[in-house]
């Protein structure tokens, strides 16, 4: 069989571990997994499996399970969820509105809703791409008034 896989703890271990746990930057965490995925150690395997079970991006899920499963590990790939990706995330799009003037622009809630639901904004960013505007918008117009 031909080892495609370095056997050693990769020499900055500590930074990628901080890379996978990277919860504002789905691209952090794919690219921690796509460094991960070339050392066939305890560590990297441990936090493959972790981002495979708990990512709340999919597509991080799906490159974890990749990885695992070039390894030879007996993994399931978890399905894709559906629905709200995020617990409440029309109360927490209403909170965001709530601290903004009434008069505000798409830029400033982006804004906002980054800087206090950091995770949140990074999963629906990356989940719902170019439709992700539009998203919250409908939420938004169809949230009782005050």
């Amino acid at each position: 069989m031909n080892n495609k896989f370095e056997n050693a703890i990769p020499e900055n271990i500590e930074a990628l571990k901080k890379q996978a746990n990277d919860k504002t930057s789905y691209q952090n965490r794919l690219n921690a997994v796509d460094e991960l995925g070339k050392y066939k150690c305890l560590q990297s395997k441990d936090i493959l499996w972790r981002l495979m079970i708990n990512d709340k991006v999919h597509s991080v899920q799906h490159r974890a399970f990749i990885k695992l499963q070039a390894f030879g590990e007996d993994v399931k790939l978890p399905r894709n969820k559906k629905g709200h990706l995020i617990k409440d995330i029309n109360k927490i799009l209403l909170k965001v509105k709530n601290k903004l003037n009434p008069n505000f622009s798409a830029t400033e809630f982006n804004q906002k809703f980054q800087e206090l639901y950091p995770e949140a904004f990074d999963v629906y960013k990356y989940e719902k791409k170019a439709g992700f505007d539009k998203c919250v918008e409908n939420v938004l117009a169809s949230s009782p008034k005050k």
